[in-house]
């Protein structure tokens, strides 16, 4: 059983709990009732925090639920997609629309996502106000490293916010009045960010946050190096404040301060990578055991949410919602028959040719299923069969309209689950030392530099034979490297693909001119608060 480092307090979970722009404080229990120790003050302050990071309520969570970021940041790509299977997953077109970037600023799911991200912001904002407000139960080392750990926890909130809405307000308090909001430049969030995360790093435990112990899922030092990696090697997105004008800032002139030095934005990259390298986080010789059932162990793993269907509440819904229905059964539960990797992603891994991607068969169901030594069988007693090809948006006249597309295959089974396997006891990954080498890697091409070394040391991990790490060779590696783990939309956007003709997506007005590589501020949201700015084109 995973030891766990944090307890859900009822009194924590009694504090206001008020989502930015849409939401008043609701009564609280008297502070002295809540704050009269140290402990109290971690667990209530900042630790209450650490319950928003997985969820199992649709739209909130970093990851693990549907409808949210990760839906975002994934069917919206290359990599997957849930096609119309005759009566099920039309949902109102909203998978179809995330895949053609026809969303719109009145989508429901849009509206929730933001209120996710600004709830936990706002969350971390009165913490913050609150340790400050009690920093006599704390000793000085105790009020530094509670502030900082908020701080780190609140700014990795704005890096989301920002990647994924753009221009988007910088709180001063968690009482601000809404009227006194105004928004931000996206390349202001961007250096917010960064100074953030700058500060605090060095006063965050240099622990390994996947592992069990006193800091299992905490926001700790190799946390915040790997978002600065991120922000810096996403630094010409982030500091483009006119997305729609076919420009870029250029990442060498894109200066950061790195302990009084300067270095362009690869540079920085470089140098947040390689701090994680030496804090001892390498490359598992077993790529699966990354995810496994019991992942806690992984020397890889950077930053991950906590999975127990005893002690969590936390929910893992992608291999249930891809599986399809007899698939889901033969595991004595239940499955959705969904999502499935694009044309694009089955190209990429050579599905069909003579030399396959060795990750191919990690990360997908193809083909016929076997479980416990026999196929599993649909209802007229034939064999299941995924067919990775006969994949299309609308799958209603298929003849393939239920087994159409390979299925997500990424974790193992944990066949001890709750729920239909959605309460598994796997850790879901959100970041891992395999991205940190691909991140190297191209800030390494970007700046004139060879990122060789980097690339095929993911590659021969699998066993898979070295290349030159070119932008076209990195594209593709990050999606056989990473696919499922919900970075294809930023890292298309950074590659310039995203607003282009792939697979079966044929890009709109809005696509070409660059609209749709940042989502429309919610139109609920602008109605509580006119002070805030539609993004252009929406």
């Amino acid at each position: 059983m995973k030891h766990r480092f944090f307890a859900l307090s009822v009194l924590a979970l009694s504090l206001s709990l008020t989502s930015c722009l849409d939401e008043t404080p609701k009564d609280q229990i008297p502070e002295t009732e809540i704050y009269d120790s140290a402990n109290s003050l971690y667990v209530n302050a900042v630790a209450s925090l650490y319950n928003y990071i997985g969820a199992h309520e649709e739209g909130e969570g970093l990851q693990g639920t549907c409808r949210g970021i990760y839906d975002y940041n994934t069917l919206t790509t290359d990599e997957a997609i849930i096609p119309i299977r005759g009566g099920n997953w039309y949902d109102g077109g909203l998978w179809e629309n995330m895949y053609d970037h026809t969303w719109t600023a009145t989508d429901t799911d849009l509206y929730n996502v933001w209120k996710y991200l600004y709830k936990v912001i706002v969350l971390s904002t009165k913490s913050l106000e609150t340790i400050e407000k009690h920093k006599a139960l704390l000793t000085e080392q105790q009020r530094v490293d509670y502030t900082a750990e908020v701080r780190a926890v609140r700014a990795m909130y704005y890096y989301y916010a920002m990647d994924m809405f753009g221009r988007i307000p910088i709180l001063q308090s968690a009482t601000q009045k809404t009227a006194d909001i105004r928004q931000s430049n996206r390349s202001d969030v961007f250096w917010y960010v960064v100074k953030e995360l700058q500060d605090v790093a060095p006063l965050l435990a240099n622990e390994h946050s996947n592992l069990q112990g006193n800091y299992y899922g905490r926001v700790t030092r190799p946390v915040a190096w790997f978002l600065l990696a991120k922000l810096s090697l996403n630094a010409e997105v982030y500091t483009d404040d006119d997305w729609t004008d076919s420009s870029r800032p250029d990442g060498k002139t894109i200066m950061f301060d790195i302990e009084g030095n300067k270095k362009n934005a690869w540079q920085t990259c470089i140098h947040y990578c390689d701090l994680i390298a030496t804090a001892g986080y390498k490359l598992e010789a077993d790529y699966t055991k990354n995810f496994a059932v019991h992942n806690e162990g992984s020397t890889e793993n950077i930053f991950t949410i906590p999975l127990d269907k005893i002690l969590y509440l936390n929910e893992f819904h992608y291999l249930f919602r891809s599986r399809h229905y007899a698939h889901g059964g033969a595991y004595s539960g239940a499955s959705e028959n969904g999502t499935c990797a694009t044309l694009h992603t089955m190209a990429v891994n050579g599905f069909g040719t003579n030399m396959p991607d060795a990750r191919l068969d990690m990360n997908f169901y193809t083909g016929k299923v076997e479980v416990d030594g026999k196929y599993v069988t649909l209802d007229d007693g034939t064999p299941l069969e995924y067919k990775p090809l006969a994949v299309e948006k609308n799958l209603t006249a298929s003849p393939y309209l239920e087994t159409a597309g390979a299925r997500m295959k990424k974790y193992e089974v944990d066949r001890t689950a709750y729920s239909d396997g959605r309460i598994p006891n796997n850790d879901i990954v959100l970041y891992r030392y395999a991205d940190v080498l691909l991140m190297k890697s191209e800030a390494k091409v970007r700046n004139g530099e060879s990122g060789d070394e980097e690339i095929n040391a993911v590659r021969s991990r699998v066993g898979m034979p070295s290349l030159s790490a070119t932008l076209d060779n990195l594209l593709n590696e990050r999606l056989l490297e990473l696919v499922w783990e919900g970075w294809r939309r930023q890292d298309m956007i950074r590659f310039g693909t995203y607003g282009k003709q792939y697979d079966i997506h044929t890009p709109s007005e809005a696509d070409k001119k660059g609209y749709t590589t940042v989502f429309p501020i919610p139109e609920k949201v602008r109605e509580l608060n006119p002070n805030l700015k539609q993004n252009p084109g929406y």
